[in-house]
């Protein structure tokens, strides 16, 4: 699949279950490596959604993986506590010639820099949105294995949930800005 140029800017897309919108992230294409294609969002960059907008304090990197669906990783540089973000997904992905998309599953595992650590995050939402529309148990099984395998790499500093990672995308992000 043909991806753009380094330093093209996109939007990534989310959806609900049902297919109705979700967050959209202004960013910027980045590359990919083995893990998968990376997307950056610099400080200032917008990401809303229906009833809300944000604007980012700090860049951040995100990562749509190679061979998997179920999931996409962000990891937020300084000063953002929230260090790693991995929306647990449905359907990532990046069709010929399109916007990258998935559909937000809800869990999330989150490693912060301070006295919460590593958890997974949003379960309550979970059960909620797993009921209202309705999920398949085999999407159920598939996504909570899938949190849990997730929170036991974020804790173990594998690649590319270690920081080394994300820290060489992140620096490529600010390339991108001091070129420009």
């Amino acid at each position: 699949m043909p991806r753009p140029a380094p330093g093209t800017p996109l939007a990534f897309r989310w959806r609900k279950w049902d297919g109705s919108p979700h967050w959209e992230h202004e960013c910027v294409y980045l590359g990919a490596d083995q893990w998968g294609d990376w997307v950056g969002q610099r400080a200032g960059s917008h990401s809303f959604r229906p009833g809300r907008e944000v604007t980012t304090t700090a860049p951040s990197v995100m990562m749509l993986p190679s061979g998997r669906q179920d999931y996409v990783l962000t990891v937020n540089g300084e000063p953002e506590l929230t260090r790693v973000y991995i929306d647990i997904a449905w359907a990532v992905q990046w069709p010929d010639g399109e916007l990258p998309t998935a559909i937000d599953m809800d869990l999330d595992v989150v490693r912060r820099l301070d006295e919460r650590g590593v958890y997974i995050d949003d379960e309550d939402e979970w059960e909620e949105h797993r009921v209202r529309y309705g999920y398949p148990v085999r999407v159920i099984e598939a996504l909570e294995a899938t949190a849990h395998d997730l929170e036991r790499r974020v804790r173990a500093f594998q690649p590319p949930f270690d920081d080394a990672t994300a820290d060489q995308w992140l620096a490529r992000l600010a390339e991108l800005d001091s070129n420009a």
